[in-house]
């Protein structure tokens, strides 16, 4: 059993494969998105994602949008909000689907999208049928491997190891803004919000940023 984290490509097309996926790569009201569970059946896709953006302008886009049947919008701040989408699929999004949605293969949660248009997320199950998936992608997509190990070194087993209180620290630093740039929020802000020391936070963020790192370039 192998883990693959890729990133992928359609080089511009992404619209050509479904109009949601060219939204979520090539708009410019959606700063940042990440896919956090779905459903695929073949012919319709259910999605939950969270994304820094304009949701009032993605609502609109999706309103223009026939494949999508359906949404829902729930805010958590000004910038930030999560959207489950309903969506109708197309001939390429089956055909891209198609060498993860057969054997053993599983796509493990978080599916990431780059500013950059790519989009970067693991897969794990047997080594065979990693391999045929990833050489099954089809064009106009590109795939590159960006690391290859255990089912321990996918996010998802990374943020499962965290404690409780590693865990809100992290989740109120992100939804506040430390990591955005220009950080719009300090550790002494996010301590006084959480009613405990600087230095906790400081301690707590170093240690989940280090557990990260070292899954993404050192396994």
């Amino acid at each position: 059993m192998k883990h693959a984290r890729v990133r992928i490509t359609a080089h511009g097309k992404e619209s050509d494969i479904h109009p949601m996926y060219g939204v979520m790569t090539e708009a410019s009201f959606v700063e940042r998105a990440t896919a956090l569970q779905w459903n695929y059946t073949g012919d319709a896709l259910g999605i939950l994602h969270y994304i820094v953006g304009d949701a009032d302008a993605l609502e609109t886009a999706m309103g223009d949008i026939p494949e999508v049947i359906g949404y829902d919008v729930a805010r958590v701040d000004s910038r930030s909000f999560y959207v489950y989408v309903r969506d109708t699929t197309t001939g390429p999004l089956q055909e891209m689907f198609a060498p993860v949605t057969s054997g053993g293969i599983l796509v493990v949660p978080p599916v990431k999208y780059e500013p950059d248009g790519t989009v970067v997320f693991s897969m794990f199950g047997p080594d065979d049928e990693l391999q045929e998936a990833l050489k099954s992608v089809p064009s106009p997509i590109d795939v590159t491997i960006e690391a290859v190990g255990g089912l321990a070194d996918t996010t998802a087993a990374v943020e499962a190891r965290l404690t409780d209180r590693q865990r809100e620290v992290v989740k109120t630093a992100v939804t506040r803004g430390y990591y955005d740039i220009p950080r719009t929020v300090s550790q002494a802000e996010i301590a006084a919000e959480l009613d405990c020391a600087p230095s906790t936070v400081a301690e707590h963020l170093r240690k989940v940023e280090s557990r990260m790192m070292r899954t993404q370039f050192l396994r």
